[in-house]
């Protein structure tokens, strides 16, 4: 029961005639104004009493340093060298808190796949919950709580 969110909050922001002209979106990617660049990563959460974890797709935003090498590495089959980059998440949640200042590093993969999101540790609900694990009942919590919004 993995979730995922379509585009940046700031994407989401911008009218539909403001999108056409100030920013790009697909389902990986998205730049707005040539100044903010964010991109999709899978942020996991341990479920507690299974091997799979709860999914969450959600976006980042990144340095113009760190966009022009994720680019450069996008299809890079080995990645194994590369540094995590610095990123703040840019989604607000059904069931969490607006995330102001959410630290989180960005860790490139091979071969296309999705970046992996490692939120910085903090108070902040889904900081403790990638720590610390979620029980099902919480999964379904969320799920319902996304759905309905």
């Amino acid at each position: 029961m993995d979730m995922a969110i379509s585009g940046p909050q700031n994407w989401f922001a911008l009218s539909e005639a403001e999108r056409q002209t100030r920013g790009k979106l697909s389902s990986d990617l998205c730049v707005i104004d040539n100044k903010e660049f964010y991109v999709r990563g899978c942020l996991e959460i341990p479920v507690i009493g299974s091997d799979q974890p709860f999914v969450w797709g959600v976006w980042v935003s990144v340095s113009k340093a760190s966009w022009d090498r994720i680019l450069e590495l996008w299809q890079a089959e080995d990645v194994s060298d590369e540094p995590p980059r610095f990123a703040w998440l840019s989604n607000w949640i059904a069931g969490y808190p607006e995330p102001k200042e959410v630290k989180c590093s960005l860790h490139i993969r091979p071969g296309g796949l999705r970046a992996a999101i490692e939120l910085h540790p903090s108070d902040y609900p889904l900081a403790v919950e990638q720590c610390q694990g979620i029980t099902m009942e919480r999964v379904i919590e969320i799920v319902s709580l996304s759905l309905d919004h």
